[in-house]
């Protein structure tokens, strides 16, 4: 996710929670044959942890075909499941006045280019400056579906990525929003500088992952095993510098740090990524030998990744709609620098 999708963050407390209001229904489709209940909610609504999902079925909050289940239990094909989401315990979320860069707003759905160093909800510790804040702020109506501190939010972003991202209005139009995510016919296209340059002009990561047993703040790749999950990530070489490759990425899953996990395991971790690279910045210096200190500079002080574009139909109208976010400045000023200073020259005519 996001890549798209989502921050890693700590599990909700661990009482009972309350539900949502109104049940949600839903009939399994074939590809989920034989998962767990827990795992096939996660999947559904991925903004909830799969142990928040553990203490709504505690709760006897989930009912398969007319019957309360237990966390164990495994899905069959055409199964009727009936479900209430877990709410965040009761915190207040005030409206803050952030301005937001708004690519379009309809009565349906709100396209935003977020910017970096933005939490897309709040997490604990991390309750103001949020784009879920912002929200509130700046529109009357949003879906309340995925809870009071997720009002209208869809899908994520790390923290420091920046780029295109969905909020919806109405509970409708989120559930219709979602079911496209979970079906995987969105269209997600990112853009990256990593280091080193990429053998390929293009191919396929295919791996599953996992939260990393060392870090639980990061993923991992790993063998396939009952608690990883299955991630696909397209990839383009658009340029290669001397040391740095500019990356168009299509992520065809939406795993947490997929594409942070998935270039990293290829040998080419994104530019000034802490988490997965090591380096909280890319400074000038990284490029040229011996500059003098007073001319050293940062160029970009967060992980080097963008959603650079998004594709899906629109819930109400049918219509395909496609959006793009320009590259942002740090990342202009990143990728001109190596561009200017790691350009190789043009190859000798024969």
């Amino acid at each position: 996710m996001t890549d798209e999708v989502p921050e890693i963050e700590p599990d909700e407390p661990a009482e009972t929670p309350e539900v949502s209001d109104g049940p949600l229904k839903v009939v399994v489709e074939a590809r989920a044959h034989g998962w767990r209940i827990d795992h096939y909610l996660t999947r559904l609504h991925p903004n909830f942890s799969r142990a928040a999902f553990q203490r709504v079925i505690d709760a006897k909050g989930v009912i398969v075909n007319g019957l309360p289940v237990k966390i164990a239990r495994r899905l069959r094909v055409n199964d009727c499941v009936e479900f209430r989401l877990p709410e965040i315990p009761d915190r207040t979320l005030p409206p803050e006045d952030i301005p937001l860069n708004i690519l379009y707003d309809d009565d349906s759905l709100i396209v935003i280019n977020k910017a970096a160093n933005m939490i897309v909800h709040p997490g604990r510790g991390n309750y103001l400056g949020t784009l879920a804040g912002a929200l509130q702020f700046h529109f009357d109506k949003l879906s309340d579906v995925a809870g009071k501190h997720r009002a209208g939010i869809v899908h994520r972003l790390d923290r420091d990525t920046s780029g295109v991202l969905v909020v919806a209005k109405d509970n409708t139009v989120h559930a219709h929003l979602s079911s496209q995510f979970e079906q995987r016919t969105v269209d997600k296209e990112y853009r990256a500088i990593v280091w080193g340059e990429v053998s390929f002009d293009r191919d396929f990561i295919e791996t599953h992952v996992r939260v990393s047993q060392r870090n639980r703040e990061r993923m991992m790749v790993c063998p396939e095993s009952g608690n990883s999950r299955f991630a696909a990530t397209f990839y383009e070489t658009l340029e290669r510098h001397n040391g740095f490759s500019f990356m168009r990425l299509c992520p065809q899953t939406g795993r947490t740090h997929q594409l942070r996990v998935h270039l990293h395991h290829l040998g080419h971790p994104v530019v000034a990524d802490r988490l997965y690279e090591g380096h909280a910045a890319l400074w000038m210096s990284d490029l040229i030998e011996n500059l003098p200190d007073e001319e050293d500079e940062i160029l970009i002080q967060r992980q080097a990744l963008h959603a650079f574009r998004l594709c899906f139909d629109h819930p109400v109208t049918g219509k395909r709609l496609e959006f793009e976010a320009p590259l942002p400045e740090d990342f202009m000023k990143a990728l001109t620098a190596i561009r200017t200073h790691r350009a190789k020259p043009a190859p000798k005519r024969k």
